[in-house]
């Protein structure tokens, strides 16, 4: 039997403390790697270990709550399947979670910077720039990020997502060439951080127009894969990533 939803401020709320903690974790590991080491494959070895394991966690505690989205790419995704259910917030919900993964990432990040010492707004990451392969990755990246979240639930394992959707955003910040950031609040609040997991400012609407891209290409592919969520039937929880 599914347990009835919890009331959206509550579900907000998972979404800003998840959104920030994810983000907190990705920055954080980011700042603490380029403290340890100088080699780019030993920091990118540390971060991307830490992001996944983070994530994880987060979606495993806050999934029951919220469904763990903490990105706007996985709410959106779930508002389509479920955009013809009676009965739903509609787009209430999806704008509140929306502003809390939004703020929750900004605060996130402004805390990692804070736990180290760091003056918030020192001085803005250079890089990457928006070049066309790097967004072709994010497109990749969130495409089958999409898919990776759809996939537990629509072959009856949903107790897989927190696993398989943390061991996706570990591989993908290494198979991608942008890092799979994946997540427009993410990619946001890592353009606050002059680390090695920032994002020049200037490149945000590059890489967030590429990652709605993927979103849009995880969606056709799942209905192709999996086929489409019909009206009434038991909706699926949604897990979200990192990453960015």
């Amino acid at each position: 039997m599914r347990m009835p939803p919890a009331p959206l401020p509550r579900r907000v709320a998972a979404e800003f403390t998840g959104t920030a903690a994810l983000v907190a974790v990705i920055v954080g590991s980011g700042i603490r790697a380029d403290l340890l080491s100088g080699d780019l494959g030993v920091r990118l070895l540390g971060n991307a270990a830490a992001s996944a394991i983070g994530l994880g966690l987060l979606i495993a505690l806050l999934g029951p709550v919220s469904g763990a989205h903490l990105n706007p790419v996985v709410t959106l995704s779930a508002w389509w399947d479920r955009r013809r259910e009676p009965g739903g917030d509609g787009g209430r919900e999806v704008l509140a979670y929306l502003a809390a993964q939004l703020a929750g990432a900004v605060g996130g990040a402004l805390l990692a910077e804070a736990m180290f010492g760091r003056a918030p707004g020192g001085s803005w990451p250079a890089g990457p720039a928006a070049s066309p392969h790097l967004l072709l990755g994010e497109a990749v990246a969130t495409a089958g990020l999409v898919l990776v979240v759809r996939g537990p639930a629509r072959v009856g394992r949903p107790g897989l997502a927190p696993v398989a959707v943390a061991g996706y955003v570990g591989a993908a910040i290494w198979f991608t060439s942008s890092g799979a950031f994946a997540n427009p609040a993410a990619t946001v609040g890592r353009s606050l951080t002059d680390s090695f997991t920032g994002i020049a400012p200037a490149s945000v609407p590059a890489y967030a127009a590429a990652q709605f891209l993927g979103l849009l290409l995880g969606t056709g592919l799942a209905g192709v894969l999996y086929g489409t969520v019909r009206a009434g039937a038991e909706p699926e929880p949604a897990p979200a990533r990192r990453t960015g």
